[in-house]
């Protein structure tokens, strides 16, 4: 859980007037205007992470500056990126719809204090009603566009990664992994038969994956093409471990290097236009698995190691249009008795 907003929250001068209005015109108490702080600190994170392409969790996450958060900044902000920041509160953070709705009402109080004020003329929250946050569906691609872009991913030419991205990105989209998960996998953590691996998830848990014999391949691949050398390195805090996934530099591949790399394929691919990052690859994963594999949602759950099952149920929801065409292809969709009316 995030704490401390103030000291951050405060280096923003946006955040810093509007929680001094808060509290001396609208009589909140501090408390209230912390926890403002607290949502509204994350939503300008989420919002350079996502226009950098850089990591939306983790240590790295934490560690983005908002000290240029300012107006001029929120004049920059779409009503488009504050649905994907609902999004991200849902499928990414996990959190409930209330819980996405409180912190949509920060977003829109900033906004209507900033307006009010004139620091800012456009409001983007304003026509994004409380229901939103409900009704947001996570963005995935579809069986065709994950195609398209493993092929280009192997089609490159002269690449010294093109095994280390393609194995990574076919890891995601076949197994829904976190990236925090992914990053930080071992070549100790598969089983014998590399079948299976133990990853640590959200709040330490761990759980098992089991991978199918593309992923195999293809992790196997990379691996052959290292060097002894490379295959050697360990990590940095535990010697008795070796990462799966190298950077440039032969140590272990970080949130952000994964996260540009994945972007740079997209855009490779013609996807760019989709705004598509690592999490959007797990939301693949698991729409693809549940429309196409037929998957039952309990077993995503445990797959994608939700702890809700109504956080799972959202693919369930994704899905709704394949149900309204369906009905629509029914053989009987535009049957009419013989002899009409009798």
């Amino acid at each position: 859980m995030e704490t401390t907003p103030k000291g951050e929250a405060m280096s923003s001068r946006a955040l810093r007037e509007f929680s001094n209005y808060k509290l001396a015109t609208q009589n909140r108490s501090a408390l209230t205007v912390d926890e403002y702080l607290l949502d509204l600190r994350i939503f300008f994170k989420f919002i350079k992470a996502l226009r950098s392409g850089g990591p939306t969790e983790g240590e790295e996450f934490d560690a983005i500056a908002i000290s240029d958060c300012d107006f001029e900044f929120m004049k920059t902000v779409s009503a488009d990126e504050i649905y994907e920041y609902l999004s991200y509160l849902r499928f990414e953070r996990g959190i409930s719809p209330r819980s996405a709705q409180r912190k949509l009402s920060a977003v829109k109080s900033l906004y209507k204090f900033a307006t009010v004020t004139g620091k800012v003329q456009n409001n983007p929250a304003r026509d994004i009603d409380h229901s939103a946050s409900k009704k947001t569906l996570p963005k995935y691609m579809t069986l065709n566009e994950s195609e398209d872009l493993l092929n280009s991913v192997n089609d490159e030419k002269d690449s010294k990664t093109k095994l280390r991205d393609y194995a990574i990105i076919l890891t995601f989209l076949n197994t829904g992994m976190r990236l925090s998960e992914l990053v930080s996998i071992n070549m100790e953590d598969f089983d014998r038969d590399m079948t299976s691996l133990i990853v640590t998830g959200k709040r330490s848990k761990q759980r098992t994956i089991y991978i199918n014999d593309a992923v195999r391949d293809a992790i196997l691949d990379y691996r052959d093409s290292l060097t002894k050398e490379q295959r050697e390195v360990t990590d940095a805090k535990n010697k008795s471990r070796h990462p799966v996934f190298l950077s440039n530099r032969n140590s272990r591949i970080s949130n952000k290097t994964v996260q540009w790399l994945v972007h740079k394929h997209l855009v490779n691919a013609g996807l760019g236009y989709k705004q598509l990052s690592t999490h959007k690859l797990r939301h693949t994963a698991a729409t693809l698995m549940y429309r196409e594999g037929g998957v039952d949602v309990r077993v995503l759950q445990d797959i994608l190691g939700h702890e809700q099952l109504n956080t799972t149920q959202i693919y369930t929801h994704v899905a709704s249009s394949d149900m309204e065409k369906a009905v629509h292809k029914n053989p009987l969709a535009n049957f009419k008795p013989d002899g009409g009316d009798e």
